[in-house]
């Protein structure tokens, strides 16, 4: 029997509410703060991603998917979903936009990655981006458009950890500092942070073994020694949030796993959850347009993984409305009526409501069964006598009542 890929999963119609319910959450919020849809290909030229996720992130090194293709270019599955959209506003020329250019997305993601419960080498992200603006007005806006989504969506027991990575100025007397501490503890970290020492110090901090979270601990803070503009920057995010009410914790070892994010860099996971548990993270990039060939221009945005915020919603018991249930379903008490049962249930999709046919072949009573089991609303039931009169029988399911109805009077009162 075939299965789905390891690490994928089918999205069957029981769970499309949970999905619909956060795509309309999410979109609403878009209308609110102002943004607009955005899709770019599901594959992209693989040094896209080596110029901007970075060469020595674990994302780069090993968690594509990148193939040639018949052309011998080297195409890579999408494994974020900034990247892409910046690749989008260079070729586009959105630079001539009114600044910023707020954008949203819904796209799949590709990681290949050892599958775990919220961990899948296929999963899905709702992502915004900010590009043309270096302000901290502008961390705030996303900052406060991710907590809102998690907000309206009904989940709580969540924390917003925020912290400040500085940019180009700062960070290299920074990186130094870092990597004369852990040169001071190279027999106490994994054999994987030995190579991120050398390869990129920054990555230690994102370490999840066991064996160096007592070493990150005790590391130095990246927002303790910041230049004087990212400084001001930090204090000015941190006002913001403060002013507008939103909860917000320093979490000196938060760094994220990209290359491209500077100064800030933000999570919001389940209180007392790992890295593993975040649902939505993101952070600023004013690098990012630079190294793909634009003119310097900054950049801000987070991505949410639908799957994961699927998984809380399921956890703390969200309620979530059910799919619309089929209005009708046509019974018909002989198969010489079949024909007539057609053209009925086309006339009923013309004025704009649901039906569906009961299976012909089955007894009345076996019909009845299966439009209880679909969660039909209404049964209309027709014979040669209700052909004759030009009639229709209407049950509803939910107190057994029925009653008589002309055909054109059924159509016309839900039209």
């Amino acid at each position: 029997m075939y299965r789905a890929p390891r690490g994928t999963n089918d999205r069957l119609p029981a769970s499309q509410r949970y999905w619909k319910y956060v795509e309309d959450k999410a979109v609403e919020l878009t209308l609110r703060f102002g943004y607009k849809r955005i899709d770019t290909p599901v594959f992209e030229e693989s040094d896209l991603f080596v110029r901007t996720v970075g060469e020595d992130t674990d994302v780069m090194d090993k968690e594509t998917y990148t193939f040639q293709d018949r052309g011998n270019d080297y195409l890579t599955l999408r494994p974020e979903g900034t990247a892409p959209v910046c690749r989008a506003y260079l070729e586009h020329g959105m630079s001539n936009l009114p600044q910023p250019v707020r954008l949203y997305y819904f796209s799949p993601v590709f990681r290949y990655d050892r599958p775990q419960k919220g961990r899948y080498r296929q999963h899905h992200q709702f992502g915004v981006e900010v590009i043309g603006s270096d302000s901290p007005l502008v961390d705030v806006e996303v900052i406060e458009f991710g907590w809102a989504l998690v907000s309206n969506l009904g989940l709580t027991g969540l924390k917003l950890s925020i912290n400040s990575i500085g940019d180009n100025n700062c960070r290299p007397q920074y990186v130094k500092l870092l990597k004369k501490y852990y040169e001071k503890h190279i027999d106490d970290i994994c054999e994987e942070c030995r190579k991120r020492l050398k390869r990129n110090p920054l990555r230690l901090l994102d370490c999840k073994q066991d064996l160096c979270q007592p070493l990150q601990k005790m590391a130095p803070a990246s927002h303790k020694h910041l230049c004087i503009a990212c400084n001001e920057h930090w204090s000015k995010l941190q006002e913001y949030l403060e002013m507008i009410g939103i909860p917000f914790e320093v979490e000196h070892k938060l760094v994220r796993g990209l290359d491209y994010y500077s100064r800030t860099v933000f999570e919001i996971m389940p209180t007392g959850g790992g890295s593993q548990s975040t649902i939505l993270g993101g952070g600023r990039y004013d690098g990012l347009i630079e190294r793909l060939g634009g003119k310097p221009t900054p950049g801000v945005g987070f991505a949410s993984g639908i799957e994961r915020i699927i998984l809380n919603l399921e956890g703390q018991s969200v309620l979530v409305d059910k799919e619309d249930p089929i209005e009708f379903m046509i019974v018909v008490l002989n198969q010489s009526v079949v024909s007539e049962a057609v053209k009925l249930a086309s006339s009923i999709r013309k004025v704009g409501r649901s039906v569906i046919i009961g299976p012909s072949d089955r007894s009345l009573r076996g019909q009845m069964r299966n439009a209880n089991n679909l969660g039909v609303a209404q049964v209309i039931i027709i014979g040669e006598d209700e052909i004759a009169n030009g009639t229709l029988v209407i049950k509803d399911m939910t107190n057994g009542e029925q009653r008589v109805m002309a055909v054109d009077e059924f159509i016309n009162c839900h039209n």
